[in-house]
């Protein structure tokens, strides 16, 4: 069936892992996205490892390869006059622009929500930056650390008598990215709505401050830091990370769940003593506790463990490693992973989307090679095979 977002075209100017992880959702479920991406070099993200093979090469970055499935990519130099002339033409084709540069670059290159909507006054500009277009921040450059730390996450993350830690991955921007998505659809509704246009702008220091869950709030209401702590790994004994003979388990039991982590335990005894009897007598006592339950999972695997969680009803789950993930045998009968072929890569294993609609399900194509769709789409604004010459000689594409 034709996929629920393959009415959108989307002039896709952004590099690196937010705003590519944007237009890929909006590319997967069939949107248009078209990728700009500088002559020569490409999209930063072709030259971060790893690589398929092991040998460096931006056609084979894993990184690059899974953020940019189903787009279309061309080659253009913005920053040329006759580069700045070609983007705003495609835009004048688009629902919406996507952008990652500062108000100041924007401006630079006069490529800003004005700039686009010159062209065509229903169009979104979505931004996403590591602080938004405004303020003192606005033109400063960040990185998912430094995202991560600004939106107060990393005060959260760590052993509360250690320094905070570095969590993993590219969480913050992958966040962004997500808010970015909703937003460009949200924008390009009311567009079509309204026939006029918007900026929409999302800053990664503001996402991660808004998923604080109740730390902002409660410092805000009662300005004393009494949750605001980092609990590591070990919250309390029944709240934790535990050590198993083949890696680790989670356990997150909360008062209702004390008789099932029993049962799971074999550990009946508890329930009559009097350390454990309640939650604030397990808690007087959590060292006592915490070593039964080093003792109970020294000995168990993590299937071992998570069988018992589950017979019984109780929280436990295993801290599954990227093995673990390919070979589960539940992601395997729901089809979660999905192997591409690309031309330069070969097959590889790709993670499949969260959100399913079984009658239009995502129709994702490989990554494209740098400059694929030159001929394609430079021919879709009328220009000539010995145009594309002349440009590219001039080093424009």
């Amino acid at each position: 069936m034709t996929p629920p977002l393959s009415s959108l075209r989307i002039l896709d100017l952004t590099s690196g892992v937010s705003g590519p992880w944007c237009t890929k959702l909006l590319a997967d479920y069939g949107a248009d996205v078209i990728k700009v991406e500088r002559p020569g070099t490409g999209d930063e993200s072709r030259g971060h490892g790893p690589f398929t093979g092991g040998v460096p090469d931006r056609e084979r970055s894993a990184l690059f390869l899974w953020l940019n499935t189903s787009k279309r990519s061309i080659t253009l130099d913005v920053q040329t006059p006759t580069g700045r002339d070609l983007a705003l033409r495609l835009a004048a084709q688009c629902d919406a622009v996507v952008v990652d540069r500062s108000s100041h670059e924007l401006e630079r290159l006069r490529l800003n929500h004005e700039d686009f909507a010159a062209v065509n006054p229903s169009i979104v500009t979505t931004s996403v930056t590591a602080f938004g277009l405004t303020g003192p921040y606005a033109d400063w450059r960040a990185t998912n650390l430094t995202s991560y730390a600004t939106g107060g996450q990393h005060y959260l993350t760590g052993d509360g008598d250690r320094e905070p830690i570095q969590n993993g991955g590219y969480h913050a921007l992958y966040q962004a990215g997500t808010w970015a998505f909703g937003a460009t659809l949200a924008a390009v509704w009311n567009a079509r709505e309204t026939g006029v246009g918007q900026r929409a702008e999302v800053a990664g220091q503001e996402v991660m401050a808004s998923i604080l869950e109740i730390y902002m709030p409660d410092f805000a209401y009662r300005k004393a830091e009494t949750l605001l702590t980092r609990r590591g790994n070990m919250a309390t004994a029944v709240v934790g990370i535990y050590p198993v003979i083949d890696g680790h388990i989670g356990i997150h039991a909360m008062p209702k769940n004390w008789p099932q982590l029993l049962d799971s335990l074999d550990m009946h005894w508890m329930a009559e003593d009097e350390r454990f009897k309640d939650n604030r007598a397990r808690l007087r006592n959590n060292d006592e506790l915490m070593a039964q339950l080093y003792i109970w999972t020294a000995g168990v695997t993590k299937a071992e463990a998570y069988e018992r969680g589950g017979r019984y009803r109780a929280p436990i789950s295993p801290v599954n490693t990227m093995a673990d993930l390919l070979a589960s045998p539940h992601l395997d009968a729901r089809q979660f992973c999905r192997e591409i072929e690309h031309p330069a890569a070969g097959a590889m294993q790709y993670p499949g989307s969260p959100a399913r609609m079984p009658a239009t399900p995502p129709q994702v194509r490989p990554a494209p090679l740098l400059g694929q769709h030159n001929a394609e789409v430079y021919d879709e604004l009328g220009l000539m095979a010995r145009d594309l010459a002349t440009l590219a000689a001039a080093g424009v594409i």
